[in-house]
Order: C-alpha cells, then structure tokens, then sequence
C-alpha cells in the first residue's frame, strides 16, 4: 500500500494513498492490473480511522459510495461534520475514495476534454467514468491493497446505484451494504425518472410559495427582468450576467430548485430573492436592479461539478439501450408547459440536465459536442444484473425517504421488492441529505447489527 500523507485533524486519523488503474476495464479483471502506462488513471482514497484506532488492522472496513454523478469523497473537518463519519469510526476503518475523474482521481473538466480533437473521442473518453468502471475500481482496490477481505459499503444517493452495480457484478466483495436515498429503478429508464420528477417540482415549488408567499413577485419580477433584456426589443436593459461570465437567463434561475429535496433550502433560495434588487428597501420595482451579491449567490448556487452534469442522464444507461436516451429530461420538460419561462408564478426545476446548459455555462461548453454524441449512442456498459440481485444473500439496509425529490421513492421500493435479503426503512423525517446528520446511519446499523447481518463482519 503506498502511503502518500499521514496525518491528524480534529478526532480523526487520516492517511493518503493512490493506486494506478486502467482508463478501460475492458479485457481486464480487478485485481490484475498493477502497473502504471499510459492509459492508466490514478485512483485517490483516504483511510480514516478514530485517533485511537490509527493503525487498527483488526477492524472491518467501510468503503463510502459518494453521490453524484461526479462527486468526490468527502473531505471532513471533525467525526461530526458529516453526522455518519462519528458513528461510522467507532466500528470501521473508513475508506473514502474519490471516484475516478473526481477529487485527485485523475480529475475530468472542461480542460481534459479541451485536448481531444472530435467529440467521439470525448464522448468514449466520458463513457469511462461511470458505474461499471467505478465499481471494478473499488473492487480492483479491495482485492489488492486490502488482501481481498470482504467490505462493508455506505451508499449516498448515486452511491446506492453503485452499491445495485457491485452487488450486480461483484457480491463477493462484499459483506454487507448500506443505501440512503439510493435505491434505483431496474430496469434504468431515465425517462421514467423525470416522468416522476416534473410533478414532484411543481409541488416542491407551491410549497416554497406557500412559505414565502411575497417571493411570488420577487421570482416573477426577476424573470420578467431577464426575459426583457434577452428580447428582441431590448434597447434599455443588457442582459444580466453572472461573476464569471455567464449570461443570467430564466432557464438558469430556475434550477435554483434543485437543492429543494434537501434542508434547508427553501431557506437558502428565499434569501437569495431577499437580496436581489438593489434600490430602495428591495421590494421589487419596475426600475428595480439586480444586485451584483444576487448575481454571486445565483452563480454560486447553481454552479456543480465539472461531470455533475455532462453524466447526469447516463446513470440510467443500461447496457444496449432500445433507443438513445436523448434529452430525456427536455423531452418530458417539453410536455410540461407549466414550466415554461413565461409562466406565472414561475416553477423550480429539480435535478436535471437540458440542451441550453451546455451552451449558456462556460464551464459545461467543452462538453457539448461529446453531449450530442452520446445522446445518441445505444451502447453503454453493463450496471445491473437483475437475475443476481433477485438471489443477492449480502445483507442490504436502505434509508428510503418517503417524499425524496430525486429518487422516487415508490420506485425505491419496487426494486428492493425484488432484491433478495433485502430490508428497508421508509421515512419522511428526512430530505435526500439526511445521512449527513447523527441519526440515519446509527438507526441502519443498528436494525442490521440486531438483525445478525453483521455476525460475519465482527467475527
């Protein structure tokens, strides 16, 4: 195991390691594949442990399934920071890897995809880095640099989808498992995810108008500004822009709703509209202007990862797929004219990708041709074995959070029906966000440990 840092921060023990792994699994079997060439990644993780059991070889092991598409592991300050960390080191040594193109796992953005000549080479390129290798990455990483003993896995939203791919293809590895807000629908079908999304973001929506009832005309007043300055018959107005450059349309105002299925948000965006218009008191006017601390707060809650978006849809490709996915999520948007940027009171969108993305964000224009490409493409790696999870025998312990905003909780339960050793708690105590607090991995752990599916963990 090469050990990059070794050191302390406030109630932890954190070590820095990083293992060469291929770009492409194809032809390779996790555990193989020891050298470095010129198609390897790096693959980045933390060891991390309670000060007083830094170096513990005999407790289990956790490996952490992030979410995203596209996010790193987490970087703690304190065991309670992030609530499941502080309960999670009292039993395990915690592995928090950094997904490949994430963190320091051979990080992707706009200037990887900048030195590729055609967008085909881009679209393979961004093929790469989703679950099929993800999963044979941490396989790959069980099997050599922790002599190959079983795991335990913790699933943050798209690392439940992760945990679905590993017990698919490598159950083995794997001694027990824990979801939260991450049990998706098999078979994939990313349609049907916004089928149920766009409902969800109108009533997500009227709930944060019912809250805050005078945002009705703050929201509208600030749409109605952007709409005049992008018109035809603007002479007056320029068209706002955000820090960085990028033009402020309607479209990107709304995706302020995509933090709506966690808390505090309908806080947090209330605020944003609490400080948007300069003059007077900052009731709205029709002399009124933007703030630049709006612009700012705009820019920055609506800004992600540089492969949040680029791979949003392509969770849900499955293998040969019948027909491309396609815009999945304009398409349904499309039948939704309620979402319309003229409509009054104006609606949220929620966690989802559109065309217009990749040509008003700086960040995301590198993408776009490769985007053109892929949602045309019928042939993506294979994530889930329905067969195997139906005579799965690794323990599974899923949060479902009954109105979660992103992972349709009716189609949770649908899948996990059909997983075997399945078991699952439903709550709408908490948002999607809830293991990040005390209590959610301490109630999973616990069900699991009374239930015997530990016995084999803490022999």
């Amino acid at each position: 195991m090469t050990l990059l840092h070794e050191y302390y921060i406030p109630g932890l023990h954190i070590e820095e390691h990083s293992i060469p792994v291929p770009l492409d699994w194809s032809g390779k079997v996790p555990g193989d594949y020891s050298r470095a060439s010129d198609d390897s990644l790096s693959l980045f993780y933390r060891v991390v442990s309670a000060p007083e059991h830094a170096h513990d070889a005999k407790l289990p092991l956790l490996v952490y399934l992030q979410g995203g598409p596209g996010g790193a592991g987490p970087r703690p300050i304190n065991p309670s920071d992030d609530g499941w960390i502080a309960e999670a080191i009292k039993h395990f040594r915690v592995i928090l890897p950094d997904q490949r193109g994430t963190g320091r796992s051979s990080h992707v953005n706009a200037q990887i995809m900048a030195r590729f000549e055609r967008p085909e080479d881009q679209a393979a390129h961004l093929k790469h880095f989703l679950a099929d290798s993800i999963v044979r990455d941490f396989e790959h990483l069980r099997r050599t640099e922790f002599d190959a003993a079983p795991w335990v896995t913790l699933g943050q939203s798209y690392g439940g989808f992760l945990t679905l791919t590993y017990l698919s293809l490598f159950p083995q590895g794997l001694a027990a498992s824990f979801t939260c807000g991450g049990i998706p629908h098999v078979p994939a079908d990313a349609r049907e995810v916004y089928e149920h999304t766009f409902p969800r973001m109108a009533a997500k929506t009227r709930q944060y108008y019912d809250r805050y009832p005078q945002d009705r005309a703050r929201v509208a007043a600030v749409a109605e500004r952007l709409e005049y300055a992008s018109g035809d018959d603007a002479t007056l107005l320029t068209q706002p822009t955000l820090p960085n450059g990028d033009p402020l349309s309607v479209e990107r105002l709304q995706t302020l709703g995509g933090s709506f299925g966690m808390k505090p948000s309908f806080e947090r965006v209330h605020w944003i509209f609490d400080g948007a218009f300069l003059d007077g008191d900052g009731e709205p006017s029709d002399e009124s202007v933007l703030s630049s601390e709006f612009l700012a707060a705009v820019e920055s809650a609506t800004a992600s990862n540089p492969l949040y978006w680029p791979l949003q849809e392509f969770i849900y490709a499955d293998g040969e797929l019948e027909q491309p996915i396609g815009w999945a999520a304009q398409q349904v948007r499309d039948e939704h004219p309620e979402f319309g940027t003229e409509q009054r009171p104006l609606l949220f969108t929620g966690e989802a990708i559109f065309p217009w993305m990749f040509e008003q964000e700086r960040a995301l224009r590198p993408f776009r041709a490769a985007m053109d490409v892929l949602m045309a493409d019928t042939h993506f790696g294979t994530i889930y074995d329905a067969a195997q999870l139906a005579r799965n025998e690794v323990p599974l312990q899923s949060a479902v959070y009954f109105d979660d905003m992103y992972v349709d909780s009716g189609l949770q339960l649908d899948t996990l029906s059909r997983i075997g050793r399945s078991h699952y708690w439903v709550t709408n105590e908490f948002e999607h966000d809830g293991l990040h607090g005390d209590t959610v991995f301490r109630r999973l752990y616990g069900e699991a440990l009374d239930r015997g599916d530990l016995a084999g963990v803490f022999l």
